[in-house]
């Protein structure tokens, strides 16, 4: 200890270099060596894994080998297995085949025989046949020896007796089914019609020439007339309708036989009487906003109509038509109130028989739309009904119908007949029609007609029941002498066309007016 201590450092430094070296030299030599040793170790481990692996593959390499032989050995036994049962089944069809060529063989020898049998046979067929036909042929001539007819003879004779007997069979027969037919369908026609009018009990309401307006005491009555009867001129004038003022309290008639002109008439005085004040211009004033609703009105009446009878899909204009057949007539008989009978009529037979009861009711409606504009247009109420249902795209049943309800045109469906046997029926009813009204309302239209077609004429109105005519003329185109040469014609038109009892008056009137407003 003491001698390291006297020793100098560097030589120390050297002394534990040197040392240091030593000892690495030794760690490394022990080092490697151990290398070495697990080296050989691992190398050894090495060829024994690899030895062992080599004997794996080649175990399993002969085991595969062995497998792959088997499985080879194996198909090939399958093989020669179905080689062979192949060539059995071939071996087995052509046995089959050589029994089957044999089999046929022996058929076409039996048919051989066969048709050789056959064609003995046929010959001695023909034979019995012949002789049999000889033997036929001697017993017809010994019964036409004995029966004093030859063959074709007696065949006539007989056809014809059969004949006779069976026409006089199917004669009897055809005219008992006729009866028969007849009487059932006479019945059940019957039956339909009874059960139908039993079904649609409608009230028959005859329209008269007249209506009452109901006043609220007499003294309106002095108003109405006016001083010195300018109002009741004014209203007669404008609206075309008799005004009959008697001693019957509170009321007054109106006298007109178009229900259309009455109607307005009296809508027109009863609003007046609301009102209070009656006079020229005020009457006007109040005729000419009634004219506008009566549209209204009407339109109402048609779609009322529809309603009843459940009838949908109609054009407008139909609609104000149909309206307007309820101011209209047919003796006596509102046509509305008709039109919407027959169409009533005309579904209950429809649906007993089994027919389109929409489509019937339909017909039955509008049978008579032609009516609503024949007063206006020139043409009987058949042809023009048949023009407007094609103008507005009516059904062709609904079109044949119009056309064929007075047998003008040949009906083309159950429902055409239909309705004119419904027409019938509503016409023929107690107390519906009255012919005496019918020919009254003709004569008077017939007045207003003449005086219409006179040029310069504004408005015709047929007053006193057909025994005056009224005529408005426009003062710009007739003068006054002119006046006198209308009223002149239309007496010389209506003694030339016309056949009327008593006398009628024809009045002329010109009226000039001026009319200035103060601002």
């Amino acid at each position: 200890m003491y001698m390291f201590n006297d020793m100098p450092p560097y030589l120390l430094i050297m002394i534990g270099l040197f040392v240091g070296i030593i000892v690495m030299i030794i760690f490394n030599y022990i080092k490697n060596i151990l290398s070495a040793k697990n080296v050989e170790n691992l190398i050894e481990k090495a060829k024994k894994e690899a030895d062992q692996i080599k004997k794996d593959y080649i175990s399993e390499a002969k085991e595969e080998a062995s497998r792959y032989k088997a499985d080879i050995e194996n198909e090939i036994k399958d093989k020669k297995a179905e080689v062979k049962e192949t060539e059995e089944r071939l071996l087995q069809r052509e046995n089959n085949m050589d029994k089957r060529e044999e089999l046929i063989h022996k058929r076409e020898i039996t048919l051989d025989e066969r048709e050789s049998n056959i064609v003995d046979k046929q010959k001695e067929l023909q034979d019995e046949k012949a002789s049999i036909e000889e033997i036929k042929k001697e017993q017809v001539e010994l019964l036409e020896k004995i029966a004093g007819y030859s063959k074709k003879e007696a065949r006539d004779l007989v056809l014809k007796k059969v004949e006779e007997m069976m026409n006089l069979e199917i004669a009897s027969y055809i005219k008992d089914r006729e009866t028969e037919a007849k009487l059932e369908a006479d019945k059940k026609a019957k039956n339909l019609l009874v059960e139908s009018m039993q079904k649609y009990a409608s009230d028959v309401a005859n329209e008269q020439t007249v209506t009452v307006v109901e006043l609220p005491n007499d003294e309106m009555k002095g108003r109405i007339i006016g001083r010195e009867g300018r109002n009741i001129r004014s209203i007669e004038a404008v609206t075309g309708v008799d005004l009959i003022i008697d001693d019957t309290p509170e009321a007054i008639v109106l006298s007109s036989f178009d229900p259309y002109r009455r109607e307005m008439a009296r809508v027109t005085l009863e609003t007046l009487i609301k009102d209070g004040r009656i006079h020229p211009s005020r009457i006007e004033e109040v005729y000419d906003k009634v004219s506008k609703d009566m549209k209204a009105k009407i339109l109402e009446y048609g779609n009322n109509a529809l309603f009843e009878l459940g009838i949908t899909k109609v054009e407008p204009e139909l609609v104000e038509l149909l309206g307007k057949l309820h101011f209209r007539t047919s003796y006596g008989q509102n046509v509305l109130q008709h039109s919407i009978e027959v169409a009533n009529l005309t579904g209950l037979m429809a649906s007993e028989i089994g027919e389109n009861v929409a489509l019937a009711k339909r017909a039955g409606l509008f049978h008579d739309i032609g009516k609503a504009i024949d007063h206006e247009v020139e043409g009987s109420h058949v042809d023009l009904g048949v023009n407007l249902a094609t103008k507005y795209h009516e059904n062709d049943v609904v079109i044949n119908t119009i056309a064929s309800h007075h047998g003008d045109t040949a009906p083309t469906s159950v429902i055409a007949s239909l309705v004119a046997i419904a027409d019938a029926v509503s016409a023929s009813r107690p107390g519906a029609r009255n012919d005496s009204l019918e020919n009254y309302v003709q004569r008077l239209q017939e007045l207003e007609a003449i005086g219409n077609n006179i040029e310069g004429v504004e408005k015709t109105y047929a007053m006193q029941a057909g025994r005056e005519l009224r005529v408005i003329v426009k003062p710009e185109e007739i003068d006054d002498l002119g006046s006198v040469k209308v009223a002149r014609d239309i007496k010389t038109q209506i003694e030339d066309t016309m056949q009327y009892p008593g006398t009628i008056k024809v009045i002329v009137i010109r009226e000039t007016r001026s009319i200035e407003e103060a601002k």
